[in-house]
């Protein structure tokens, strides 16, 4: 298993229209290292759904169920999204600050890579932000 960050503008799709639409298809990306990490996702996978610009903080979990295939809303074919399920609200959203201010997240992709919208997330940077959300997989 592999784990991921996700990022989502709050105000264009959101943590609570996730959960209420069940499965989503994450379109829209179109940046080739973003879309390389997307075509790399494996059902199963585990993502951090990451409120960007206005909130920035960590809100939940989500799992892929759909492998990448060709995005919709893209003309072309070189661009693809998966399909996501919510898994799980944080019950303590993790801000961006918090993971800038620890240590243990210092080399994290979301840091050092600040503008990619699907980064990956190592094991022990997944274990520990799952810690600090107050987050346990159902």
């Amino acid at each position: 298993m592999q784990y991921w960050l996700i990022k989502s503008e709050p105000e264009t799709f959101s943590w609570q229209q996730q959960v209420a639409n069940g499965v989503e298809p994450w379109t829209g990306v179109r940046n080739y290292q973003a879309r390389n990490n997307l075509s790399a996702m494996r059902c199963g996978d585990l993502a951090f759904f990451y409120h960007s610009v206005s909130d920035k903080q960590i809100v939940g979990v989500v799992e892929v169920v759909r492998e990448a295939y060709p995005d919709p809303t893209a003309e072309g074919g070189q661009w693809v999204c998966v399909d996501v399920a919510a898994r799980g609200a944080f019950g303590t959203p993790v801000s961006l600050a918090t993971i800038k201010a620890d240590p243990a997240l210092s080399e994290m992709a979301l840091l050092r890579q600040s503008r990619l919208s699907v980064a990956p997330v190592r094991p022990p940077e997944w274990e520990h932000l799952c810690t600090m959300g107050h987050w346990r997989k159902p």
